[in-house]
Formats: C-alpha cells, sequence, structure tokens
C-alpha cells in the first residue's frame, strides 16, 4: 500500500494546481498499488471542493481512484502526539506517518521535503 499525502490529492483534483501534472503522473506510476489515506487526510482534501459545493465531485474523484481510509486507532492521540514531538512536523503530515505505519505502507507518496525526510527516517519509501 502507498500512503497518499493530501498535497498530492489536492494538486491532481484541481486542473489549475501548479502540480496536478506532477501529481497524476504520481499516482499513474502507482496505480498498480493499493492506496491508502488517514481521515484527515481525506478530510483536507475536501475542504476546497466543499467550499465551492463540488464536495460530491471530489468525493467521487477519490472513490474513483480507491483510496482507501485508514481509519485512527483508539491509540492515536498519544501516537500522533509522540510522531509530533519527535518530527516537529504538523498534526496533519503526522497522520500521514500514523496512517504509513498502521497500514504497514511500502511508501508515501508526497511532494513536502520535511515529511519526505520524516518518512524516510521511519525506514519507508516517498514517491
Amino acid at each position: 500500500m502507498i500512503i497518499v499525502d493530501a498535497r498530492v490529492l489536492i494538486a491532481h483534483l484541481d486542473e489549475h494546481d501548479a502540480l496536478h501534472a506532477r501529481a497524476g503522473e504520481a499516482l499513474l506510476e502507482a496505480a498498480d498499488r493499493r492506496l491508502g489515506a488517514s481521515p484527515i487526510t481525506l478530510a483536507e482534501v475536501l475542504v476546497a471542493p466543499a467550499r465551492r459545493d463540488h464536495l460530491d465531485v471530489a468525493r467521487a474523484a477519490v472513490a474513483e481512484l480507491e483510496v482507501q481510509e485508514i481509519p485512527l486507532g483508539e491509540d492515536a492521540p498519544v501516537r500522533l502526539a509522540a510522531l509530533r514531538a519527535g518530527s516537529g512536523l504538523k498534526m496533519p503530515d503526522c497522520c500521514v506517518l500514523l496512517a504509513a505505519q498502521d497500514a504497514a505502507a511500502e511508501a508515501v507518496l508526497t511532494f513536502d521535503d520535511a515529511l519526505a525526510r520524516a518518512v524516510e527516517q521511519l525506514g519507508l519509501r516517498t514517491g
């Protein structure tokens, strides 16, 4: 499984986004693998479409990619706090790391350099 960061999905959904083409290429490369994301990541992806009253379209696009929601476990608050304290990343990025750990992901697809460094410190690949 590959965990997908919000920025990748946001760029994919917005054809005017500067990273739209890059996101499409990255998702195409990952087409033969299962994709996953935390519920917080998915919520981030849906904020802009919700503001424009395009929530249904965005949800359908994410569903078409077959992005599986990786649920937060009961111990998520403690683990997220430890990830945030140890990495210095913002909470949404820590949710990506937690999803990667919980899904035993082979990689994390992100365009964020700081998140990519944290992913590599966990022994995972980045895309």
